[in-house]
């Protein structure tokens, strides 16, 4: 029997534990599984793109799981009335390949990608920092600040969107978990006095959201919304002047923001940080950016975390997703016992 975690379990089980304490949580599993990065199987993700938008499947593996999310990203979907993501993810046993754990990925995907950036900004962002700017107040927003705070203590909020009801939404959902939020007049704005600048935008497009002369000395830039290939978020001088770090090189050369610098561009992989291979912040003034466009190995986290989360409540069921022949080498029989005899 294979364990299944779908939307209504997945909102109960947010509902039991609660979005700051999960994300916590996550940024434990998170950390260890990045500090045993060289244990996993890597690749970039394999990626489907149309006009539309891209459908991707996203694997990885240790020497015991397999794992692997199919997510789609659309950014004209809300228009239309759909999600932009929607994900989900199985973990399998490697010894005899079969599925253990399927989980609905669109929302657990909000609390890994909101709980990498918390894990990241912990190490990269000041310590004495005290705000955070938003660019994009769309289905990330809320799961970012909620995940920072955690993991920083930021408690103020610049935010900002194109969209006004966005940023109404996003006022909405936070001002009742005690943020304190100003609303911007633009990007820049929004940047001005903030410690942490995360963008968060969906527009598949080469964007300048952010301008060169929107960064103050010592800023931390968490660029997450920057995730296929044709579509950035911050200009490019911003990258020239700052030390950039990222999650798997191959991939974020093809979909992040350094997709259009030079194949020599230097940056470093956030796993070297957490394993003293190599520094973090080295200075007050330092500029850092996490080039964020998501990793299988955060999915893995996720999942392995989500999956040892509700063992021993009722927030999964047991489904039958793999067929189970008394016979291993009759599948033929197997499946002539319930078929029609006779015509």
């Amino acid at each position: 029997m294979t364990r299944f975690v779908d939307v209504h379990d997945m909102v109960r089980w947010i509902g039991r534990f609660g979005h700051e304490a999960i994300m916590s949580g996550m940024v434990e599993y998170l950390e260890s599984d990045f500090k045993r990065w060289q244990s996993f199987e890597k690749s970039p993700r394999v990626a489907s793109h149309t006009p539309f938008g891209v459908i991707e499947l996203m694997p990885t593996s240790d020497a015991d799981t397999y794992a692997f999310k199919y997510v789609n990203g659309h950014p004209s979907n809300p228009a239309r009335g759909f999600q932009t993501v929607t994900a989900f993810g199985v973990l399998a046993d490697v010894q005899n390949g079969y599925p253990v754990f399927l989980a609905e990925m669109t929302v657990l995907t909000a609390l890994r990608t909101a709980a990498t950036s918390a894990m990241v900004a912990k190490q990269l962002a000041r310590p004495e920092s005290t705000t955070m700017a938003l660019i994009g107040t769309g289905s990330q927003s809320e799961f970012q600040s909620i995940a920072i705070r955690s993991a920083t203590g930021i408690n103020k909020l610049r935010i900002w969107d194109t969209d006004p009801d966005a940023m109404a939404k996003c006022e909405r959902n936070l001002e009742p978990l005690n943020f304190e939020i100003y609303k911007a007049s633009s990007a820049a704005d929004a940047a001005a006095g903030a410690d942490i600048v995360t963008t968060c935008t969906a527009d598949k497009t080469n964007a300048q959201v952010l301008h060169k002369d929107a960064i103050r000395p010592g800023m931390h830039l968490n660029a997450i919304g920057g995730d296929c290939p044709g579509k950035t978020e911050l200009d490019p001088d911003i990258l020239d002047e700052a030390t950039v770090f990222v999650e798997y090189t191959p991939q974020t050369r093809i979909e992040g923001e350094i997709q259009n610098k030079p194949a020599d561009f230097a940056v470093t992989e956030f796993w070297q940080v957490l394993t003293g291979k190599a520094p973090g912040r080295t200075s007050e003034t330092q500029v850092t950016i996490f080039d964020s466009v998501g990793f299988a190995i955060e999915d893995f986290s996720a999942l392995r975390y989500l999956r040892d989360s509700v063992d021993g409540t009722e927030f999964f069921e047991e489904i039958d997703l793999v067929a189970h022949p008394d016979d291993p080498k009759d599948l033929f029989g197997f499946v002539g016992a319930y078929s029609p005899v006779g015509g």
